[in-house]
């Protein structure tokens, strides 16, 4: 006898809330935290906040996109396959948005501001920029933003390391690019035309990955010196480790850039970029003080 069993709601949100890049970017800001050196209650907080905000937006993705996923049969969306109704997702993404903005408010003022915006960057994405050819703008906004949230959280507000800020910057250029292209014919049927679609696959792409090695290249510099004005030197041992790092970010982009090139616009291309997010946390992690402006 076969199961036929419905996934329960909570089982159901979390799919709609596109758990791969929320939980990414929770981990990132959480890594950051801890190695700027905050106290664990704080980085407890700070992933909370984050995790929050990146829920909320997910949610929004899927309830103003419900129609759009019906028309091209989104069978990884819930929302598009029935099993859950929009107001139930609408419903929780305002919630989770609310809870983002109240734990924000316990990070200090700085951080606050920072997160709230980079909640509303992610909510103007969902709620039209994605269409426009401005749709890189918002992930450059968000992601840049993420170490200020992560680093100014307290009641210090130190700012973070301006390279950390470009790395951020630039890595939501990559996320933007490679994210949208296996949907290209889906979403140019449903009139979403956004800045990654104007530039086609092969140029989407290989600025995706050569953005990547911009921000490998970013990170790298930080850790071995440039930026912070806090903390020395890495080490031997630290530099062998950034070097490596950098490398295979390079190596994960040449993947990349060769599965563009011969035109496989798959879901490989996200999970190349979401592996290289895991080196760059690794790395961020080793620059510690470094973080620090």
């Amino acid at each position: 006898m076969s199961d036929t069993r419905r996934p329960s709601t909570v089982r159901l949100l979390f799919a709609s809330s596109h758990p791969g890049p929320t939980v990414t970017v929770t981990v990132l800001a959480a890594v950051i935290a801890a190695a700027v050196g905050h106290p664990w209650w704080l980085v407890v907080l700070v992933a909370l906040a984050v995790v929050a905000g990146q829920l909320s937006i997910g949610l929004a993705n899927d309830w103003i996109d419900a129609d759009r996923d019906r028309a091209v049969g989104r069978s990884d969306k819930p929302v598009a396959r029935g099993l859950i109704a929009v107001r139930t997702v609408r419903t929780a993404a305002f919630a989770t948005a609310g809870v983002a903005v109240l734990l924000s408010i316990t990070l200090g003022p700085v951080a606050a501001v920072a997160h709230v915006v980079l909640v509303a960057a992610g909510w103007a994405y969902d709620a039209g920029l994605k269409r426009t050819v401005w749709s890189v703008v918002p992930f450059v906004v968000a992601f840049g933003l993420l170490p200020v949230v992560s680093v100014a959280a307290g009641a210090g507000g130190a700012w973070p390391a301006w390279w950390a800020i470009a790395t951020g910057a630039v890595f939501g250029v990559a996320i933007h690019c490679t994210n949208v292209l296996p949907d290209l014919l889906d979403d140019e049927a449903t009139g979403v035309r956004g800045f990654p679609h104007r530039l086609g696959l092969r140029g989407a792409g290989t600025l995706a990955f050569g953005a990547l090695v911009v921000a490998a290249a970013l990170v790298l510099g930080g850790q071995l010196g440039g930026g912070g004005g806090a903390g020395g030197g890495v080490g031997t041992a630290g530099t062998v480790l950034a070097v490596v790092g950098a490398l295979v970010v390079v190596v994960l982009a040449a993947v990349g850039i060769r599965l563009v090139v011969a035109g496989r616009p798959t879901r490989a291309l996200f999970r190349l970029v979401i592996a290289s997010s895991l080196v760059l946390v690794v790395e961020l992690g080793l620059a510690g003080a470094r973080l620090v402006a």
